[in-house]
């Protein structure tokens, strides 16, 4: 005897049975991830009619819906949110003890430099995620400008480097001194475009206003900010900087604090930052790529082993 589900329309489909299926937590992590059920397809190399029949089925063994549907995709019930957590902490114990047995657990210390434009809403997560699933590596995170990044590559300032590099609409570095040899070690592992950017408000009492603009800017010791001067002067469209912040975190405050406009990448839009209309004559914008950069010779395995991981975890 069981009880259904009151009010889901769900039953339970055996409640003598413990226990739940791997395959069906990593499909429900992926449609999490992904917003939606086509996207988590993508991610699990299954048919969308897979996806949806794994759903399905996990649903039946919990006795609750775990999702919302909609146009725009899913997003979690209450008892959707309530099992990520423990999803996330199962598929983790169960990669972590397949990799041990197979002699390829990851352990030792790994020092990580990490640029702050990749997706700082998300990347404590990420790096939380990565950290239970490798429970025995001692992960340093430091964050630096990519250029800082770039040049240090051959110092032994951090293990594993992960920087952002501009690229042009046909796909190729816009820094002159890039090594097309450098570019293929070190393939993206995720591309967003550039986007200018100000506060809703501050955009609306720009609309009627003509340049200068003001610019919110980082340090010329970030290539992003100073791709950006280059290309405002170069075009011959008058600017003010009206704030220099410190780091991407800070540059989201004062945008946010309507202090004027600035270019970020798609991921690093903070609450309430839109993008600026074309009335704004402002330059189109390349495309951004993220990118790990290749292994020193001689570095040790653990190293080697840990910038696959992230390379899958982070693309």
């Amino acid at each position: 005897m069981h009880l259904a589900a009151v009010g889901t329309g769900i039953e339970p489909h055996d409640m003598n049975a413990r226990g739940l299926d791997l395959a069906q937590l990593r499909t429900f992590l992926a449609v999490t991830e992904a917003g939606s059920v086509s996207g988590a397809a993508e991610r699990v190399f299954l048919s969308q009619s897979s996806v949806s029949e794994q759903l399905k089925k996990l649903e039946e063994r919990i006795g609750q819906p775990l999702f919302v549907r909609s146009k725009q995709g899913v997003a979690p019930t209450p008892a959707g949110t309530k099992l990520v957590d423990h999803a996330r902490r199962i598929v983790a114990m169960c990669d972590a003890a397949f990799d041990d047995m197979l002699g390829r657990s990851l352990d030792g210390e790994v020092r990580l430099a990490i640029t702050d434009y990749f997706r700082p809403h998300d990347v404590a997560a990420i790096i939380r995620r990565f950290a239970s699933q490798h429970p025995r590596l001692r992960l340093h995170v430091t964050v630096l400008p990519s250029a800082v990044i770039e040049s240090s590559a051959e110092d032994d300032a951090f293990d594993i480097g992960l920087a952002l590099r501009i690229v042009d609409t046909r796909g190729k570095r816009s820094e002159a001194k890039a090594d097309k040899a450098d570019a293929r070690r070190s393939p993206a592992i995720r591309r967003e475009p550039l986007l200018w950017v100000g506060a809703r408000e501050t955009l609306r009492e720009h609309a009627a206003l003509a340049p200068p603009w003001p610019l919110v800017l980082l340090p010329a010791t970030c290539q992003l900010q100073r791709y950006v001067v280059k290309l405002l002067e170069r075009a011959r469209i008058p600017y003010l900087i009206s704030h220099s912040a410190s780091g991407v975190a800070g540059l989201q405050l004062a945008l946010q604090a309507g202090l004027g406009i600035s270019c970020l990448n798609e991921s690093a839009l903070g609450e309430g930052l839109v993008a600026c209309p074309a009335s704004f004559g402002l330059p189109a914008l390349p495309a951004a790529e993220f990118h790990l950069l290749p292994g020193r010779p001689g570095e040790s395995a653990h190293v080697t082993n840990a910038r696959a991981a992230l390379a899958a975890l982070l693309g």
